[in-house]
């Protein structure tokens, strides 16, 4: 279930005052992002918006967390990138010549984001070039990232991507805690590897003590021979 809420006379919303793009700028900017702005609220497992749906609005986390998602040949599902509060979501698409989201945004827990337009990003953009040049950074960041994914998924071994992925997940400095923020299928879908795959690591490392857990919950127990394994697919910047 979707429900909207018009925000009329809204002054600058503290969360994108804060946010790293648009920092330090003058409220009279930050009411021009903000104009029209509404907030969104969507039950856990509902749609924030679909591939392909026309991209007239990008959105800013309140609370809760979006992932954004796209259905592979197979019919699995893919999850790419987990969206959370104070987190800019599909501003990238406001670029986009054809103005479609190219991907899907489900709510991974009951969420709440603010809806803001396409339009008056433009106009700020077209006001202001140093937010202009701010946002191609962070586009230009983006697809090198993705750059890299592509790179680490053709040229690594499975172990070498799961043993990365577990290390780069946050965990407390005297715990070796850690919680997947994916199902173990989309886990494996976002490794590029089988779902018996990723099974069969997760056993054999818990044989070997390296890992112990289940489903989402995990502790790392022997990091050194996960971090050999890592460091064979990283890169230096």
């Amino acid at each position: 279930m979707t429900q909207e809420k018009r925000m009329p006379d809204v002054p600058s919303l503290p969360l994108l005052s804060g946010h790293p793009l648009f920092r330090s700028q003058p409220a009279t900017v930050l009411d021009a992002l903000a104009l029209g702005a509404s907030v969104r609220r969507v039950a856990a497992g509902g749609q924030l918006f679909r591939e392909g749906d026309p991209a007239g609005h990008y959105y800013l986390v309140i609370s809760g967390s979006v992932e954004m998602l796209r259905y592979g040949q197979d019919g699995e599902e893919r999850v790419f990138r987990l969206y959370e509060r104070g987190q800019l979501v599909a501003i990238a698409a406001m670029f986009m010549a054809h103005a479609r989201y190219p991907m899907n945004a489900r709510a991974r827990t009951d969420l709440a984001v603010h809806r803001l337009s396409r339009a008056a990003l433009h106009q700020v953009c077209a006001a202001h070039p140093d937010i202009a040049m701010r946002l191609l950074e962070v586009v230009s960041q983006q697809l090198y990232q993705h750059v890299n994914q592509v790179d680490w998924l053709t040229g690594s071994s499975a172990s070498q991507r799961l043993a990365a992925y577990l290390l780069g997940l946050p965990r407390t400095a005297d715990s070796t805690a850690v919680q997947l923020p994916l199902s173990q299928r989309q886990l494996a879908a976002h490794l590029g590897v089988r779902a018996e795959t990723l099974s069969r690591l997760l056993s054999e490392w818990t044989q070997r003590g390296l890992v112990r857990g289940r489903q989402r919950t995990w502790a790392l127990c022997d990091i050194v021979p996960l971090q050999r394994l890592a460091s064979a697919s990283s890169r230096p910047f």
